[in-house]
């Protein structure tokens, strides 16, 4: 790959795209294109035609996709299956029929069976059934990872599926309706702290001879399920290392291969935003998945390894937050 190809990168202002970008442009990549999506409705299969007609980018990273939590998923399944669809549908086909040779597709872990054997392998897909409260987003991934192999098999196009683990990192979505899990408890987190410190409740709750009545975070499910998390700029380097390599298989897990409770995960975020006050678990709340985590090792083989600790990237994040506060996402269904 020279540093001057052309290369589209599809949701480049959302949180992998940016990352990809970003790390892309710090490697000396000098011909990156991206358009917004008020620039290029990427579910418009005709603006899409045009776009690659007109650009002709020579690689195509999509990074393109309507995400959100389990309360998004389960409140717009159609919007989540078909616009995903849509989307993907139409950047393989046109990246397909105008000689793209290069194409990389981002997924998600959740295409892999609710009750997989655990750690997940990339052969465990379609094996049973899927997680309900994000089916309609995983139908959409697994159609797109199979179109991509059905093109590197038919037609030995370089077409390569990576299936991340949970993401989160600098251009995270903080809006509390569709957000993943870490970004959500990092808003909620910060949010309760500001509040008793407005309250002048800054001690902690140990130390203190009365407590308000709303001094409580309120976090959905049991806490139980175990899940892992791959901050976004170690994803953008798979992406890279993916780009200048021709890998030999169709589909790899993007991961570090480690897990910790959804408990864990929230005292940890608890500590490095500094909340001194209760937590309570609303197990009326679903918790999804018991567990997902990802086998690595045939990218681990290929040459890749994750590099950042989770607390090192939630404390990017948390910083990144606190600089851009007034602007983060509120994302509309």
């Amino acid at each position: 790959m020279k540093k001057n190809t052309k290369i589209y990168i599809a949701g480049h202002k959302g949180m992998v795209g940016s990352a990809i970008w970003r790390r892309l442009e710090s490697q000396g990549y000098t011909n990156l294109i991206g358009k917004t999506s008020k620039e290029l409705d990427l579910r418009d299969q005709k603006a899409v035609q045009d776009f690659f007609k007109r650009e002709r980018p020579e690689a195509v990273i999509d990074a393109a996709a309507r995400v959100g939590g389990i309360l998004a998923n389960r409140d717009h399944p159609y919007q989540f299956l078909m616009e995903n669809l849509q989307i993907q549908n139409n950047l393989i086909d046109c990246a397909h029929k105008n000689g793209i040779e290069k194409f990389i597709f981002l997924g998600s872990s959740c295409i892999y069976p609710k009750h997989a054997p655990q750690p997940l392998k990339e052969e465990y897909l379609l094996t049973g059934s899927l997680e309900p409260t994000n089916e309609a987003y995983a139908i959409a991934k697994i159609a797109g990872v199979k179109a991509c192999e059905a093109i590197r098999m038919q037609f030995g196009k370089d077409y390569v599926s990576l299936m991340p683990t949970n993401l989160y990192g600098i251009n995270d979505n903080f809006d509390l309706k569709t957000s993943h899990v870490l970004p959500s408890m990092i808003r909620k987190f910060h949010e309760a702290k500001l509040k008793m410190e407005k309250a002048g409740q800054s001690e902690p709750v140990e130390n203190r001879s009365e407590l308000v009545d709303n001094e409580f975070v309120e976090l959905w499910g049991s806490g139980s399920p175990m899940r892992e998390f791959l901050f976004v700029d170690d994803m953008a380097e798979a992406v890279q290392f993916t780009l200048e390599n021709q890998l030999p298989e169709y589909l790899y897990n993007i991961g570090t291969g480690q897990d910790l409770s959804i408990k864990e995960l929230a005292n940890l975020i608890q500590k490095i935003v500094g909340y001194k006050g209760k937590v309570k678990w609303d197990s009326s709340k679903p918790d999804g998945t018991p567990r997902k985590l990802m086998h690595v090792e045939k990218m681990t083989k290929a040459g890749w390894v994750a590099s950042t600790s989770l607390e090192e990237g939630i404390r990017k994040t948390y910083n990144w937050f606190l600089e851009n506060e007034d602007n983060f996402k509120e994302v509309k269904m």
